[in-house]
């Protein structure tokens, strides 16, 4: 009786911990510099609007790194994250399937990072 209870409650264990094991939150890293006459809060600004109107309805929530040490201080990085690579490749096909239509929020918001903006490079990560 004791031992089923104890094989009961490792089992039960087990299945509370393994999905969390298995889900990685993932992590969409873009290192950019700000253009010439593009401030720090006009580029924030920019970074708020995706947020609102279109990070929340696609599960991805963006936050910038400003390097306070480093060897390069000029450059910043794209924060994004969504609740896993599933969601974040869901996120990207509606993102860049919108580009086409210049009228789409997608659309507007990348021309306003590009005037701001010159990415120069991107990385994505599982977080644990």
């Amino acid at each position: 009786m004791i031992e089923e209870k104890i094989v009961k409650i490792i089992t039960l264990a087990l299945l509370l911990f393994v999905p969390m094991v298995a889900s990685a939150e993932y992590m969409d890293v873009i290192e950019f510099e700000l253009n010439e006459g593009c401030s720090f809060g006009q580029y924030m600004e920019i970074v708020n609007d995706f947020n609102k109107e279109w990070g929340e309805a696609n599960g991805y929530n963006s936050r910038v790194a400003m390097p306070l040490q480093n060897d390069n201080l000029v450059s910043m990085y794209w924060l994004g994250t969504t609740k896993d690579a599933a969601t974040y490749g869901k996120a990207w096909d509606t993102w860049r399937d919108a580009l086409s239509d210049p009228d789409s929020t997608p659309a507007k918001l990348w021309e306003r990072f590009r005037a701001c903006s010159t990415n120069i490079g991107r990385w994505g990560y599982d977080i644990y």
